[in-house]
């Protein structure tokens, strides 16, 4: 019996951690070592700028980038980074990029500049980012699971 409940344990633990892996990965440094990384991969940034305390900001972190078929895209395209911008780092980027709600999700080049900017994600229009990110266009491409609800 010990034996049969410490492989369902293990299972269970192999399962949580595989499932880590989808959804849109985020880069662990910071904002400046995010940028040398896109420049070196040939990508774009995808920046999640968000704070402790938004609602639509966990929805986002919990429903939305987990979703498998977005990370297969963002994951090709960008590095994606999120920042707290009331924390850390994040106070200085927000006088960087002055921003008017949270969350907000800016896609910008390897220097920085910000080609798109999307803000105030409600849960219904979390879906909007689910899609084509081609020429700084808001994504669409990607669909959220029909049985996915945000």
């Amino acid at each position: 019996m010990k034996k049969v409940l410490l492989f369902i344990l293990v299972m269970l633990s192999l399962s949580a951690f595989a499932a880590e892996g989808d959804g849109v990965q985020f880069f662990e440094g910071s904002f400046r070592q995010a940028l040398a990384k896109a420049k070196k991969e040939k990508k774009l940034i995808m920046f999640d700028a968000y704070t402790s305390w938004c609602g639509p900001c966990k929805v986002l972190k919990t429903k939305v980038f987990p979703n498998k078929e977005l990370g297969d895209y963002i994951n090709a395209h960008y590095v994606s980074i999120g920042v707290d911008m009331e924390a850390g780092e994040g106070i200085a980027l927000a006088n960087m990029y002055p921003l008017e709600g949270y969350p907000t999700i800016m896609f910008m080049d390897a220097s920085g500049r910000v080609k798109k900017k999307s803000i105030r994600f409600t849960p219904g229009r979390c879906k909007g980012i689910i899609g084509n990110c081609e020429g700084g266009q808001i994504i669409s491409r990607c669909r959220l699971k029909s049985n996915m609800r945000v």
